[in-house]
């Protein structure tokens, strides 16, 4: 799911080369310029996110396309946004709720002794799990939108199934060989899907 601020990025294939790339205002748009009605029939159009499929009905002109896609996405298909996050003057204000916490005495000793003491110490462990959690989060998300690109156009390709067994089992070696001569667009597009779908010890 995508909240307001973020755009629709998207990459439209035709056959097994890329045709466009980048907004779904702009893939629409240029796709409707260089094809004609029937290569608009078998063009497959990509969430660059998610790795799924973005139906589109190309009837009509660009403005009507446009129009029916605004009416199905909403704000996601607005004008150009610049993505740079907007940065607030002065430190934030950190809010602090207090709580009950329940632990053995050796664990209380524990986290007495370390600098800071006991609730800077508990901070840091939340913060430094909630950021390992984000990682595989981050890592999970990429492997399932590779997954359904993959799917969807390499399906019937050679080592199909051996190059989806190594994504999941993180291997970025064997990945890459299995995939290397795929169709160059669609290698590519996968690998580019992929990017965070391995831990930073397979890089």
């Amino acid at each position: 799911m995508r909240d307001d601020q973020t755009r629709i990025y998207c990459t439209a294939f035709l056959g097994v080369g890329v045709v466009a790339s980048g907004s779904l205002q702009h893939v629409i748009s240029t796709v409707k310029d260089v094809l004609d009605d029937r290569d608009l029939t078998q063009l497959l159009i990509f969430d660059d996110t998610t790795g799924t499929q973005i139906d589109v009905d190309f009837r009509g002109k660009t403005d009507d396309v446009l129009k029916r896609l605004g009416e199905q996405f909403g704000d996601l298909l607005g004008t150009e946004m610049n993505h740079q996050p907007t940065r607030r003057v002065g430190r934030p204000k950190l809010g602090v709720v207090s709580g009950e916490v329940t632990l053995l005495p050796r664990d209380w000793e524990w986290l007495k002794s370390q600098p800071g003491g006991a609730s800077v110490t508990l901070r840091k462990l939340v913060g430094e799990a909630r950021r390992a959690g984000g990682q595989q989060s981050k890592i999970r998300e990429s492997q399932e939108a590779t997954h359904h690109f993959m799917t969807a156009m390499a399906g019937n390709f050679h080592q199909y199934e051996e190059a989806l067994r190594a994504l999941y089992a993180g291997d970025l070696e064997r990945f890459y060989h299995y995939i290397d001569d795929w169709a160059p667009d669609i290698r590519n597009h996968i690998k580019r899907l992929a990017t965070n779908a391995f831990s930073e010890g397979n890089l």
